[in-house]
């Protein structure tokens, strides 16, 4: 019997639709504030999350009824960042971590809504993102979770 462990994920989004794919890929990743680097040189924005991987959530049980989730490093790349804004981050505390709860694309701009209030709005001239997983995931018995929206 093969011992396959999980494919790193490696993706490219070009357009609103590959970056929902992307949004989901990364909802609730966590991200060092000191990790996400604005490039202006290079017009790249940058930054490396702990993403929790929801492909692979109900592929395994370790004990009757205890699910085995895993999180993994990966490395995101928005291309072609022209500015970059932001709301409710506070520049003194480089050590603040968030959570990333959905990418949202509008006409010339790409919106990072992440927790505690806090925006990270990106202003780009198309749309070209890249993720990449580059560490060995590693276990956890977390699984995200969110309230349901009430109807």
């Amino acid at each position: 019997m093969s011992n396959v462990g999980p494919v790193p994920l490696k993706l490219q989004a070009a357009d609103k639709d590959d970056l929902s794919v992307l949004s989901a890929f990364l909802q609730d990743a966590v991200i060092p504030v000191k990790e996400a680097v604005f490039i202006p040189a290079e017009n790249r924005f940058v930054f490396v999350a702990n993403r929790f991987r929801w492909e692979d959530v109900d592929r395994d049980v370790r004990q009757p009824g205890t699910p085995i989730y895993e999180r993994v490093n990966c490395g995101v790349c928005f291309e072609h960042v022209t500015a970059v804004r932001q709301k409710g981050l506070e520049q003194r505390r480089r050590g603040q971590v968030v959570s990333l709860l959905a990418l949202n694309v509008e006409s010339e701009t790409i919106d990072l809504v992440l927790s505690a209030g806090v925006l990270i709005q990106l202003e780009v001239d198309r749309i070209l993102c890249h993720l990449q997983d580059i560490d060995d995931p590693w276990p956890t018995q977390w699984r995200p979770a969110h309230p349901l929206d009430a109807v």
